[in-house]
């Protein structure tokens, strides 16, 4: 038996989040427009991913303190790395619903967490699919991972020596997510108090007067936090299912993007903001139900810097905001506006390390308790929106270009939607990860979000 390297505490609580109706993997696909050889791909991953990080040829074992990983000693490559071919008519219809049939599967607790398939002949190349657990690390330093495969005259995501540590987020918001350094000291402590106050103070919303005295400097945040309602069930949100949808809209230009938002005075995340809450209110008007006032959506916030090598370790180090989305205004141009005056409002705010600190903190607790506070939490919103900014130009992986990347956000409790806004060369893409009884064609979901934005570009001209 190897060595054994606890689970650090928000690993173990993304470890443990895993249900059937919403299992804790991240995906993503990358496309090309020329064929990809299965032995070229072992090769990439074997040297840039096997050999540099180490959590992937480690499997999850639990002991008496809790998960560790430890090295796999029957680590086998090709049990990972998965060649397959793509049904006819080898187009876009068919990846999605090859992806929807895998994303379905649990991964394999006897092996390292994680997957690769490469699909031969989608459209004139190939398609990669990858499946990665949570508890390894999180969205954007996985993308930082993805970004790592490709050749490295086209990329420059550099790794730490093995003996080095950063202070190693997930998909983010990025012009909201400033590294916090020690305020992630300030989430620990917030979160251990709400883990000592455990299901008594789910129970008992007065306690939260106590709480805010273990936690002053936030007593707002956690407030906002324990008393915040949950979500109405909506066409939207409600009962979830096992199986999940996906879909992914035509790219938008940045530059057209960057132009609708400094025309309109705001930033390209505003506008991805007021997209999503727009996108949303269509979808239920169109199901004829009126939209709420608001929608809440929970935005990670990234707590890595991400000028800094990637951690070999990896993990994750990303704290959640809770986002109230403007669905109830009609008028465009004053959702734009009301998003910014929502997204100013948390830039400055301590919620990404406070629930950094509640998720660490659920790590710890009893099972039970651990359900029970992500049914808390995860009720407040009806998706998880992400906003990861990827290579301004493009990468090539073995020699191949790459055309196009998407990544998947999970879902998570009783979450059941996550939107995932990719930027890569030049072209911003939006990917919607659905419950298929709620919504059973996405597509109509990312179509409208690429009219949202191709909407508030005609307002400026």
């Amino acid at each position: 038996m190897g060595t054994r390297h606890a689970l650090p505490a928000a690993d173990a609580s993304w470890l443990h989040m895993d249900r059937p109706e919403n299992l804790m993997v991240i995906n993503a696909v990358m496309w090309t427009d020329e064929p990809l050889t299965i032995g070229a791909l072992r090769e990439v991953l074997q040297a840039r991913l096997v050999d540099r990080f180490p959590r992937f040829h480690q499997r999850v074992v639990e002991t008496a303190t809790g998960p560790a990983f430890e090295d796999d000693p029957n680590f086998d490559l090709a049990l990972h790395v998965h060649h397959l071919a793509l049904p006819k008519p080898n187009n876009k219809l068919a990846l999605q619903e090859a992806v929807e049939d895998l994303m379905a599967r649990s991964l394999d607790r006897s092996k390292p967490l994680w997957d690769i398939y490469l699909f031969d002949d989608y459209h004139r190349g190939s398609a990669i699919y990858s499946r990665m657990h949570h508890c390894i690390a999180d969205g954007i330093a996985l993308s930082r991972v993805l970004l790592s495969l490709t050749d490295l005259d086209d990329a420059s995501v550099q790794v730490a020596e093995p003996h080095e540590h950063g202070n190693g987020g997930h998909g983010l918001i990025h012009d909201v997510t400033k590294p916090f350094g020690g305020l992630a000291g300030i989430g620990l402590s917030a979160a251990s108090a709400v883990a000592k106050e455990g299901l008594e103070t789910l129970a008992h919303p007065g306690h939260v007067g106590e709480l805010a005295k273990t936690a002053a400097q936030d007593a707002g945040t956690l407030a906002k936090l324990l008393l915040a309602p949950p979500d109405a069930d909506t066409a939207l949100r409600g009962e979830l299912h096992v199986p999940n949808r996906v879909a992914w809209s035509a790219p938008v230009s940045v530059r057209t993007v960057r132009h609708a938002a400094h025309g309109l005075g705001v930033t390209i995340n505003d506008l991805v903001v007021s997209a999503v809450a727009g996108t949303a209110r269509h979808y239920l008007e169109a199901e004829g139900e009126t939209p709420p006032d608001e929608l809440h959506a929970m935005v990670p916030f990234n707590l890595r810097p991400l000028d800094e090598p990637l951690d070999p370790d990896l993990g994750n180090r990303f704290g959640l905001i809770l986002l109230g989305l403007p669905t109830g205004i009609e008028d465009q141009r004053e959702r734009i506006a009301e998003s910014k005056r929502r997204m100013d409002a948390i830039k400055h705010s301590h919620e990404g390390p406070i629930t950094y600190g509640i998720i660490a903190a659920m790590g710890l607790t009893p099972p039970r308790v651990e359900g029970t506070l992500l049914d808390f939490f995860s009720a407040k919103s009806s998706m998880v929106v992400t906003n990861v900014p990827g290579p301004q130009r493009e990468v090539h992986l073995a020699g191949v270009p790459i055309k196009g990347v998407l990544v998947w956000a999970p879902c998570s409790g009783s979450v059941p939607m996550s939107v995932s806004v990719l930027s890569y060369a030049g072209k911003i893409t939006v990917g919607f990860l659905t419950d298929a009884g709620l919504v059973p064609d996405p597509q109509l979901l990312a179509n409208g979000f690429r009219e949202e934005l191709l909407g508030a570009a005609k307002l400026v001209g």
